[in-house]
């Protein structure tokens, strides 16, 4: 007997009981990018390493340790993608869409990284992401702050969650405070865990987000970046406040928040829960603006989130009903008998033209009436459609409820259209 094939670890399948959520998130994520009218863009899963180590950066642990990067036949390295900001920046200086324009684009797909697997984090995972690019005043921080808010209160989960929000100041500003930075660090080296002194070199603002108590005991004095902003950035932050509060947006200022990526500056932003344990992030983004520019582009202001979508579809299933997500027929179609199974198949297709949207299962297959009627019932639709020798003498079909203590009818195929478009 040939050895079963598992799927890789941390490469999960999603079973059809599981897609009802998946396809439930999902269009509420178009319904959102519709009504702030962002254009979807799609870009190939594998990318130039290159790409991520200018964009990432070399010394993050994103490029260091958890890409899946190979060599093709040709000797050029390769790397699954593990974010989808970077690609679409590429895709913008690629096809002209960037310079001297606006922008407002979203994505949702695959991302890779080799990272332990754990609930809500796996090694191919899915993210939803904005990216908008050519605004530069904080108004479009704020309306992508606000898609994800809309999102939240669609999803039942607003009081779940919250906004915590920082800034990073310009680039200029941000390698001063670093000296100062460093040289606090430094003082207290000996209390920051492995990871930390290791980064005190290679990117210390990372030192500030560290999860270890003991780390975070000792930076508890640390100069705050925030006191060390540019006057620009003061400004745009103060606005962005501001106008949050007079939307009704409830935020945190939390200024350890430095985001693991080297192209954030100004405004960064998170989306948190306190109901996933460790992984405690659901989206996260912020302002991007010398991205463009460092991939070869002419310097375009932008700003963008991502979320993992693992993580939301886990933190919507803990407050709802699994039974909302279930995969359901609407309609049942039965038929006993060689002519009535016929005349099932034509009155199922007639049925799908004359009533978009509605799930319309047909009994394929032999079995008794009993049994045709047990399926009907386990499909979990709202009608079952009987079609026996009866039915085609009187030239109309029996309408049995199965959710609803309703008598079983008698329809002509246009009645039965009419109570099939009601759903």
């Amino acid at each position: 007997m040939a050895k079963t094939i598992q799927a890789i670890r941390g490469m999960n399948d999603c079973l059809p009981a599981q897609s009802g959520i998946w396809q439930f998130v999902e269009q509420h994520i178009r319904d959102l990018t519709k009504s702030y009218h962002y254009q979807e863009i799609r870009t190939p899963i594998v990318e130039s390493t290159d790409l991520f180590k200018r964009s990432i950066g070399e010394v993050t642990d994103i490029v260091e340790k958890e890409m899946y990067t190979f060599d093709d036949r040709n000797g050029d390295s390769l790397t699954l993608r593990p974010e989808g900001t970077a690609c679409a920046v590429r895709a913008g200086n690629q096809h002209g869409l960037l310079y001297n324009q606006q922008q407002r684009l979203w994505y949702m797909g695959p991302m890779f990284r080799h990272e332990r697997p754990q609930k809500g984090r796996y090694r191919q995972f899915h993210q939803f992401g904005v990216e908008a690019y050519g605004f530069d005043g904080p108004d479009i921080d704020i309306e992508v702050i606000l898609m994800g808010a809309r999102l939240w209160k669609a999803f039942g989960i607003a009081d779940k969650v919250t906004l915590q929000i920082n800034s990073l100041g310009s680039n200029e500003a941000r390698a001063a405070y670093k000296e100062k930075l460093v040289s606090f660090l430094k003082s207290v080296e000996d209390k920051l865990d492995d990871d930390s002194k290791r980064r005190l070199s290679s990117n210390p603002l990372r030192v500030l987000d560290s999860k270890n108590p003991d780390t975070q005991s000792a930076i508890k004095d640390a100069p705050r970046l925030l006191d060390h902003l540019d006057e620009a950035s003061k400004q745009h932050f103060d606005i962005l406040c501001e106008r949050l509060q007079n939307l009704g947006i409830a935020f945190e200022v939390n200024p350890s928040l430095v985001r693991g990526l080297d192209y954030y500056n100004r405004t960064v932003f998170e989306w948190v829960t306190d109901m996933l344990g460790a992984q405690g992030t659901v989206c996260a983004g912020g302002r991007y603006d010398g991205l463009v520019e460092q991939l070869g582009g002419k310097a375009t202001p932008a700003v963008g989130f991502a979320m993992g979508l693992e993580r939301l579809v886990l933190l919507i299933e803990s407050i709802s009903d699994d039974a909302k997500f279930e995969p359901r027929a609407d309609v049942y179609i039965t038929a006993l008998g060689d002519a009535s199974q016929c005349k099932a198949m034509e009155l199922a297709e007639t049925l799908r033209s004359a009533c978009p949207g509605v799930s319309i299962q047909l009994h394929c297959g032999a079995g008794n009436m009993k049994k045709q009627m047990k399926k009907a019932d386990a499909s979990g639709a709202k009608v079952a459609v009987i079609i026996g020798e009866s039915e085609l003498q009187n030239n109309a079909f029996g309408v049995k409820y199965l959710r609803e203590d309703k008598p079983q009818s008698s329809l002509d195929k246009n009645a039965l259209i009419a109570l099939l478009n009601a759903f």
